[in-house]
């Protein structure tokens, strides 16, 4: 349904389709010349079998739904039929023209254009022919069933038959060629204008006088004329007479004066005279115009074809020449004429015959050998074939390559000669080349230093260059002697005895498989000293593929096996060396992967190959330092080796890698990345050396130390007591005993005021004197003033975290340095500020011994006004007496002496900054300090 709609003809094309069939309706019942026997000619269906030619069949309803309206309007208008009856009418009609289109475009093909003759007996046949006979039975029916004019089905359809293929023989063709030929840009030359109006004149005076009942006897008088115009002008000239025709008779039926109108007993007769002579004429002229048609066409092809010819052989890239049977030249192509310069009739020259003019052309060292040769070829009939030089028109002589062949009739006459000459100047300069080049190649081969051969298939030596046989004269006695040497003989006496079976093996294979062979073998030289040679063998094959000859070569490669012994031996030595070292190698790719493990590392882990660290969905790297590293260190590891990778700088670490028989034991672990002459990273080089023992010996000797410094500390509180003791004890005591005495002196009675002040004036002095002592002893926790230099706390800081950098990995603590950039200098005692540092970290750490989980340890400094101030913050449990920490012998730690904060609060103070403790959320404690920019000495 939607091919229909979409295939919808336009409004306009609708509108004319309805014009013409009305206006061939009121034709056909002008020409209605019996009286109650219908119409004798039916225009309308030549209208709708042409539509339906040249239109898809999906816009066929279109057309049927237009004829269908145009045949009810006709129906009111001129034949005043019942209208049940009309359409029954126009139904056999629609089928009609539905039949011959169909049948029509599946003989002849779309589109239809009566161009041939097989197209105008296709469309007589069909759609003349077979088509009217369903619209005439369907019609006859109607008419004798609905007993209009009281009219017979057997008397009605014969007339009506043919009324229906007249219609379709006069209307389709026109239609047809006015369709198509209408945007036709053909002009007619002024000759056939002046044919045309000629003919129009005959055709017109004859038509009138023919079809008239009072000149000529006969109306197919017409038929010159029309013949005439079908002839000259094809189908559309055939079309206008048709037209014409038609219309003339239309004229003249109506008028009475046609010799087709007559009494009532002979018009039956008459009317089929009428559809008759209409039926012939159109036949008629549509079969000699597609005879016309056919006879232009033809023409017009040998024409075209004569023409091709023509630029085919001015076209041919050679010389093309004919000539009659004595040697005369009768027939130039065009590049020969533009090649020599000469036409044929410019060789006409007084007392010269063309040949000898030809002749002329040659150059003069080749002119004689030319003549001979065909005068030779004319004399016996044979072909002629020669080089030659020929001088071209601006008088340089080219190489060509001229044959010449003799026509001969059907009796074995020569009746002429063609001849052809290709200019082959550059395939002789390239010959000539070739030669040269030949040459040049025989000299290459024989001087380059390589022993070259060439073999038959089959085996057979065919060539050996200069330094082969040089070789062979050297090394093989009466070898000048050998006519025909085989290959087989030579390796007997030139290869050496272990290796002559193999390299027989070889060859042989290679030449009965038809591959291609690389050997190596020992070669024997002119003074009985065997070298090292390469030979190579390959076939090469002919276009079929078949094997045309053999190639070998021969290399000394001498000196290259002697090297790779050489190279191999000396591998094997530091594959040894690399194995046996007491260090754990290892080499990786630029991104990292590990692609190899010395000996000692593969033992260390338990490996057999690498491959045992293979993941899934995760790379060597990261699966070898997860698998084989601690847990506690393989992410650390991890990201300084991926940071190493990223920036290209060594890296050195410390962790612990687990041996394979589970042991973690500690190393240090060091990368470095070897460079190309344009610095790209090539691959890297790493090492892992076992310093557990120096660890632990380290940790005895921390510990030790650590016992040491206790020891020491009791020693000096226990001094520093007996010290406080000796000095406080006197002034104490003497506030004592003062004392009791003031209280004697007031409960006296009366009270001895004078007495008691006295003693008051003793026990302040006492006091005082108390005071002085713990003066002194707190002026031990002050150091004194020294030298400081501005220095930048960034250093510092550095400082101190490498040196706790050993215990915080002993003790997996991670610590995170962040110092702000453009820091000014401070003057500070670095000494000090270190000291205070390392007390403050070590503290941190010793807050989060008890964490099971992420240890880190933050150290902040950056600017707040004028100070700088430095944060070192921990995740422990907190600080519970943040106000007491920092008074002297005050320590929430088990083997505390509470010295360390108090004596860090000094130093800071010392330097005119501050130290305070605040509290973390959700856990742990940040000690601060700060330090001025600008120090100003404190008292």
């Amino acid at each position: 349904m939607m091919s229909v709609w979409s295939q919808r003809p336009q409004f306009l094309h609708l509108g004319l389709f309805f014009a013409a069939y009305v206006l061939g309706c009121g034709f056909a019942q002008a020409l209605a010349i019996v009286p109650g026997i219908t119409v004798s000619i039916w225009p309308p269906g030549g209208v709708f079998i042409a539509t339906l030619i040249l239109t898809s069949p999906y816009s066929w309803p279109w057309w049927i739904l237009a004829g269908c309206l145009a045949e009810m309007f006709a129906q009111f208008v001129w034949f005043h039929s019942p209208l049940p009856a009309g359409f029954l009418i126009y139904v056999g009609n629609a089928l009609g023209a539905a039949v011959g289109a169909t049948l029509v475009n599946r003989t002849c093909g779309r589109p239809v254009r009566l161009e041939a003759l097989q197209e105008v007996l296709a469309f007589v046949v069909l759609g003349a022919g077979v088509a009217p006979l369903v619209s005439a039975t369907v019609g006859s029916a109607t008419l004798a069933w609905f007993g209009v004019e009281s009219q017979t089905f057997t008397a009605v359809w014969p007339l009506f038959w043919i009324g229906d293929a007249t219609g379709i023989l006069l209307v389709a063709p026109p239609t047809l060629v006015v369709i198509q030929y209408w945007r036709s840009k053909t002009q007619l030359s002024p000759a056939q204008r002046v044919e045309a109006g000629v003919l129009g004149l005959i055709f017109l005076g004859v038509a009138a006088l023919s079809l008239s009942d009072v000149y000529l006897p006969t109306p197919y008088i017409i038929m010159p004329p029309l013949l005439w115009a079908a002839a000259r002008f094809d189908f559309r000239g055939a079309a206008v007479a048709l037209t014409l025709l038609a219309l003339i008779t239309m004229a003249l039926t109506i008028s009475g004066d046609s010799q087709f109108v007559g009494d009532p007993e002979s018009q039956r007769e008459r009317q089929v005279i009428l559809q008759l002579f209409l039926a012939i004429s159109a036949c008629s002229a549509l079969i000699v115009a597609a005879i016309s048609r056919q006879y232009q066409h033809a023409l017009l092809t040998l024409r075209e074809r004569e023409r091709e010819l023509s630029q085919l052989v001015d076209m041919v890239p050679s010389h093309v020449w004919r000539m009659t049977p004595d040697g005369e030249p009768t027939f130039f192509n065009k590049r020969m004429i533009d090649f020599i310069g000469l036409d044929v009739p410019d060789l006409d020259k007084p007392g010269m015959s063309r040949l000898e003019a030809v002749i002329e052309t040659v150059h003069p060292d080749d002119a004689a050998g030319f003549g001979d040769a065909l005068h030779h070829s004319l004399a016996t009939g044979e072909s002629f074939a020669l080089r030659y030089r020929l001088r071209r028109a601006d008088d340089v002589y080219h190489w060509m390559s001229s044959r010449a062949e003799p026509l001969r009739d059907q009796d074995g006459r020569l009746v002429q000669w063609f001849g052809l000459c290709h200019d082959i100047d550059d395939q002789v300069h390239a010959e000539e080349a070739l030669r040269r080049s030949e040459q040049q190649l025989q000299q290459m081969i024989d001087a380059v230093p390589v022993r070259i051969w060439s073999a038959t298939p089959s085996g057979g030596p065919v060539y050996f260059n200069k330094r082969y046989q040089d070789h062979f004269r050297s090394v093989i006695a009466n070898f000048e002697a050998i006519e025909a040497p085989r290959i087989e003989n030579l390796l007997e006496e030139l290869v050496h005895p272990q290796d002559a079976p193999e390299v027989q093996r070889t060859l042989q294979n290679c030449f009965e498989t038809g591959g291609e062979s690389a050997m190596r073998f020992r070669w024997r030289e002119k003074d009985g000293v065997y070298r090292w040679a390469e030979c190579r063998v390959e076939p090469r094959r002919d276009e079929n593929g078949e094997i045309a000859e053999w190639y070998g070569v021969s290399l000394d490669i001498d000196d290259e096996v002697r090297a790779q012994q050489a190279f191999r031996e000396r591998e094997r030595e530091l594959s040894q060396l690399v194995d046996m070292v007491p260090v754990q190698i290892r080499r990786l790719t630029p991104q990292g992967e590990p692609i190899f493990f010395n000996k000692r590392l593969l033992d260390f882990f338990g490996l057999n190959d690498l491959a045992q660290l293979d993941r899934p969905d995760t790379s060597r790297l990261a699966a070898a330092i997860r698998t084989l590293v601690h847990p506690e260190d393989s992410a650390r590891l991890l990201d300084t080796v991926r940071q190493s990778l990223a920036t290209g700088e060594p890296y050195a670490m410390k962790y612990r890698m687990r041996r394979a028989d589970g042991v973690y034991r500690w190393v240090d672990g060091r990368g470095e990345p070897v460079r190309d002459q344009s610095g790209a990273i090539v691959q890297w080089y790493a090492i892992s050396i076992d310093i557990d023992g120096e660890v632990r010996a380290q940790e005895e000797l921390r510990l030790a130390q650590e016992s040491l410094a206790r020891a020491s500390q009791s020693a000096s509180l226990a001094e520093l007591s007996a010290s406080i003791a000796h000095e406080v004890n006197q002034p104490l005591a003497a506030v004592v005993a003062n004392s009791h005495a003031c209280q004697r002196w007031l409960t006296a009675d009366p009270p001895n005021l004078e007495r008691a002040q006295k003693t008051v004036e003793r026990i302040t002095r006492d006091a005082n004197a108390a005071a002085d002592v713990v003066r002194r002893i707190r002026g031990l926790f002050k150091r004194a003033v020294e030298p400081r230099d501005s220095s930048e706390l960034f250093s510092i800081v550095l400082k101190a975290r490498n040196l706790m950098a050993e215990e915080a990995a002993r003790r997996r603590v991670r610590m995170d340095v962040d110092v702000e950039s453009g820091l000014p200098l401070v003057a500070l005692d670095r000494v000090h500020i270190q000291q205070v540092l390392v007390n403050l970290i070590r503290n941190g750490m010793d807050a989060m011994d008890s964490l099971e989980g992420d240890r880190v340890l933050g150290v902040r400094v950056r600017r707040v006004g004028d100070v700088i101030q430095t944060e070192i913050s921990d995740r422990g449990a907190g600080i519970e007496f943040p106000d007491k920490i920092f008074e002297p012998f005050f320590t929430t730690k088990g083997n505390g002496m509470g010295m360390g904060l108090a004596i860090c609060r000094s130093i800071v103070e010392s330097h005119g900054g501050r130290l305070w403790a605040e509290t973390n959320e959700p856990q742990g404690a940040t000690l601060v300090f700060t330090l001025p920019i600008e120090v100003k000495a404190v008292p």
